[in-house]
């Protein structure tokens, strides 16, 4: 079989769609080493991140050639099929939200990756113009291809909610988080870590952009009603709602036990979780909640929110809480530290529920979407 992938965001995004693309992107060359691959993009090239691709002469790099150089987003989304041609692809994969112009007569089957749908359920999260265009794209993508893969029951739902797409055209396939997370580094590689970016001994932990959406001024205000002493460490990208997280932070006095991160580097971020007492999840919404899965695979205990797909991710034995109530977070926080019984089988039963979401499982589930289209 001859597969094609959409790699713009395999080469030049550096977490979440960058790493799903990656991972499956890995585990299928793994699984299905007969098959031939192209992947499609507008730029980028082999790194350390990528540089599994050099174990693989079967996957070849398909780049935009003379005028499309100049004119990527259009040979991507408009003339990418006849590339396709060219290189004989029986199914191609858009890896997040989108794929080409098909042609009416075309014999290629298409399968699309849907993230989530959060520009529809939060749209004032986004500008218009955004909107409409990943409105456009994500509406075609789900017409045209003959499979879409959400990657939680709740992404589906929300498929068939809002696009009103057939439940028999959705296949939920979990994804892994990256490698990395699935091994448990020493103590002194943990405390060269801590050590690089000036960590406490001890502390809660929270990753994840620092936007509206994600809530972390409800965990703040949490702490500050808590009993824990312990330090917060917040990773993530800032945005303009961080002026609304620094104010909880003046609010409860907690200059001293609250320390925002950013740029740090992922492949440092296994270390960070994997010395973390307790990782707090707050979300209003996600589509899947990749770091939850990483905390669990870290052996951090996890504290997230009800309402989208959290619960998918972290199992039943982590706690979870309503995303508006501090005072339920602020008592669940308290339950987790001040007993350590109940972190170790947080812990352990979390780590082995984690087992579930592997690139193996994942890679399996979608070749045999792929078999079953040609």
């Amino acid at each position: 079989m001859k597969i094609g992938f959409d790699a713009k965001r395999l080469f030049l995004n550096n977490t979440g769609l960058g790493n799903y693309s990656r991972d499956l992107v890995r585990g299928i060359l793994e699984q299905a080493k007969e098959n031939d691959y192209f992947l499609y993009t507008t730029g980028g090239e082999i790194d350390l991140k990528t540089k599994f691709l050099k174990d693989h002469p079967n996957a070849e790099i398909v780049y935009p050639s003379g005028l499309y150089k100049k004119m990527k987003s259009y040979w991507r989304s408009v003339k990418l099929e006849r590339e396709l041609i060219k290189n004989g692809v029986e199914v191609y994969h858009g890896l997040s939200h989108e794929i080409p112009r098909k042609n009416k007569l075309s014999k290629i089957k298409y399968v699309v990756t849907i993230h989530d749908l959060i520009f529809l359920r939060f749209p004032e999260n986004y500008n218009r113009i955004d909107r409409k265009i990943y409105k456009k794209k994500v509406e075609y993508a789900c017409k045209t291809a003959d499979k879409i893969i959400a990657i939680s029951e709740q992404t589906k739902r929300d498929l068939m909610e809002f696009l009103n797409v057939p439940e028999n055209k959705i296949e939920v396939i979990y994804q892994s988080c990256a490698t990395s997370f699935h091994h448990i580094s020493d103590y002194r590689y943990r405390d060269l870590i801590k050590n690089k970016y000036n960590l406490p001994e001890n502390y809660i932990l929270y990753v994840g952009t620092i936007e509206k959406r994600k809530n972390l001024a409800t965990l703040i205000e949490a702490i500050g009603k808590s009993n824990t002493k312990l330090p917060l460490v917040a990773v993530g990208k800032q945005t303009d709602y961080t002026k609304e997280v620094m104010a909880m932070v003046d609010k409860y006095n907690l200059g001293n036990q609250v320390a925002l991160l950013q740029n740090v580097s992922f492949l440092d971020l296994p270390s960070i979780y994997q010395s973390a007492n307790l990782f707090v999840y707050p979300s209003f919404f996600e589509g899947f909640g990749i770091p939850v899965l990483e905390a669990l695979y870290s052996k951090t205990p996890v504290i997230a929110a009800i309402g989208s797909c959290l619960e998918e991710a972290g199992g039943p034995n982590s706690i979870y809480i309503d995303p508006k109530n501090s005072d339920e977070l602020a008592s669940a926080i308290d339950r987790v530290i001040e007993n350590p019984e109940l972190q170790l089988e947080m812990k352990e039963k979390g780590f082995e529920y984690a087992q579930n979401f592997t690139s193996e499982n994942q890679a399996k589930e979608v070749l045999e979407i792929y078999e079953g289209l040609v």
